[in-house]
């Protein structure tokens, strides 16, 4: 795809960015839960992998090489598989009480999905050689 690896690095971007907006809103406690703002919980800080894997990933998507293409493969894989579990984490009900899930959370899981889409796709010139 020839863009691919720009919408890569746009979605990568944009993800650094939901990580600071608010996921969800339990209204027991009046606690909005973010990516690096869970206080009054036990789930810390969930965003902080995903943060850490997007910059590799935005780095790797700006190398032109074919090493770089492969390792981001594995890198939008680590990086799915944790957006998916900070999806179950932060929206699953406890002791009867579901918290409110706001856009954000979705966003990080599309956009997830995007990128490791995007890994697939890479532009690449290939040279024949003899």
């Amino acid at each position: 795809m020839k863009y691919s690896q720009s919408i890569g690095i746009a979605a990568s971007l944009a993800l650094l960015a939901i990580c600071f907006l608010p996921w969800t809103y339990i209204a027991s406690q009046q606690i909005t839960i973010s990516g690096f703002n869970s206080a009054g919980t036990d789930f810390g800080k969930p965003a902080l992998f995903n943060f850490f894997v997007s910059v590799c990933m935005l780095i790797l998507f700006a190398v032109p090489l074919v090493w770089s293409k492969r390792v981001n493969v594995f890198f939008g894989a680590l990086n799915l598989a944790w957006s998916f579990r900070n999806y179950l984490l932060v929206s699953g009900c406890l002791m009867g009480e579901c918290p409110e899930k706001k856009p954000a959370l979705y966003l990080l899981v599309g956009l997830s999905i995007l990128m490791q889409l995007m890994t697939l796709l890479p532009k690449m010139d290939i040279k024949n050689q003899p």
